[in-house]
């Protein structure tokens, strides 16, 4: 069968064709992907070719599929698999395979699977390793978003706390405690206030800051103080941009200081003040992956010493936390649709990966089977002026608050061109 994906061969070199996949072995099996959402991740991976940790130091001459935030249907199931998946059934995957303990993970390191590609074999070792989800969700955009999800209900996870006199480690946020989100109002950190507020183990106070009162107004709009003090949060939004921040931060728990904080962005003053406001046993998740193998910022190791303060860091969720984020999603927990902020076609991966850094917004999801340039959902009613694909896109995202949702995607998928 032939597949077009996007395949990386090296530096800044990746290239949309069209090949031959090799037939399914038993132990294999061959799937159709609907939607991919790209992540920073790939950006990393395409800037780096072969220096990359995950991909094959031959991939000029063997390249790889990109994309890793997938989500499609089974095609067709190698007799090993038979028992366990069926044609028609859909899936999301989880990228972190662990298989034999190698780094090797779809979307970095395998010539046939990956989530930028109409269709892809899935070998042995993922469904080995029970990587392979089942998804009941009613869209496939939300098992893309899935493997975010993951990343950052592995990141609450993996929060700790002790009692006096205990070395016991109480895993996950301080329930009922004080929860800080910094530089929380890109697309990470909206799903991290979604998880925040919806899931079994909350804080009392989460507050979540950013310098731009545009993106805080936006999230606001999206993750409502109303709808957080339903489930028995107390949410507040606060622009940082000034010189009494760690003041402002620290009234806001009555100068108690908070229990969890979680730092979205790779600068050194924003974990410094992150530091700053932890409360005795307070732990600071630095989620924020930085290029900068160097990069560094101060600690205040009298409070580690004194107050007991802590740091954690995860770069992934595991096959629990997608597990978790995929029964939130379908069960109508959490809606990461606010991660999305534009949308495109296959033809769209190359340009948009290698500039991803430079394009505002959030999530860029990508539909594997249409033609369409990446196109930001604010800007659909403006191109349907002249287009009555996006005039009825606009009018749908409408009824979400500007979001976008399943009925979108079913329509966008019955009337986009299809690539060619």
């Amino acid at each position: 069968m032939k597949t077009k994906a996007v395949r990386l061969y090296g530096v800044n070199d990746l290239r949309l064709e069209e090949f031959e996949l090799p037939p399914i072995a038993d132990d294999e099996i061959l799937a159709h992907i609907i939607s991919d959402s790209i992540c920073m991740s790939t950006y990393k991976a395409a800037i780096q070719g072969a220096a990359h940790k995950r991909v094959p130091n031959d991939v000029a001459e063997n390249p790889v599929i990109v994309g890793h935030e997938f989500c499609g249907e089974i095609v067709e199931v190698g007799k090993k698999w038979s028992h366990k998946f069926k044609p028609g059934q859909r899936f999301s995957i989880q990228p972190a395979i662990n298989y034999q303990g190698k780094l090797d993970a779809p979307g970095y390191s395998y010539r046939y699977i990956g989530g930028a590609a109409t269709y892809i074999v899935i070998p042995n070792e993922v469904m080995e390793m029970d990587c392979l989800l089942d998804f009941r969700a009613s869209a496939f955009f939300y098992g893309s978003l899935s493997e975010p999800m993951s990343c950052i209900v592995g990141g609450y996870h993996a929060h700790y706390h002790t009692k006096a006199g205990s070395y016991v480690h109480e895993m996950g946020i301080r329930e009922g405690g004080n929860l800080a989100i910094l530089a929380g109002a890109g697309p990470m950190g909206i799903g991290a206030i979604d998880y925040a507020i919806h899931c079994d183990r909350r804080p009392s106070l989460l507050v979540v800051t950013d310098i731009d009162d545009v993106r805080l107004a936006r999230v606001s709009s999206i993750l409502t103080p109303e709808e957080a003090a339903k489930n028995g949060v107390k949410l507040v939004y606060l622009n940082t941009k000034c010189d009494d921040a760690v003041d402002q931060l620290m009234a806001l728990t009555g100068g108690k200081g908070y229990d969890d904080v979680i730092v979205f962005a790779p600068v050194a003053s924003v974990v410094e003040q992150g530091d700053a406001i932890l409360a005795k046993d307070g732990c600071l998740d630095f989620f924020a992956g930085p290029t900068d193998p160097k990069f560094s910022a101060k600690f205040n190791f009298y409070n580690v010493h004194y107050a007991s303060t802590h740091i954690v860091g995860t770069s992934g969720g595991n096959t629990d936390d997608m597990i978790e984020s995929l029964e939130m999603m379908a069960d109508g927990k959490i809606n990461p649709s606010a991660m999305i902020t534009h949308v495109g076609g296959l033809d769209a991966v190359v340009e948009t990966t290698l500039n991803l850094p430079k394009i505002p917004g959030g999530k860029k999801l990508i539909y594997t089977n249409i033609s369409m340039p990446l196109t930001p959902i604010a800007d659909f009613a403006k191109l349907g002026e002249s287009d009555p694909m996006f005039r009825e896109l606009a009018s749908i995202v409408a009824k979400t608050n500007g979001l976008w949702n399943g009925e979108a995607e079913k329509y966008l998928l019955a009337h986009a061109k299809q690539i060619s």
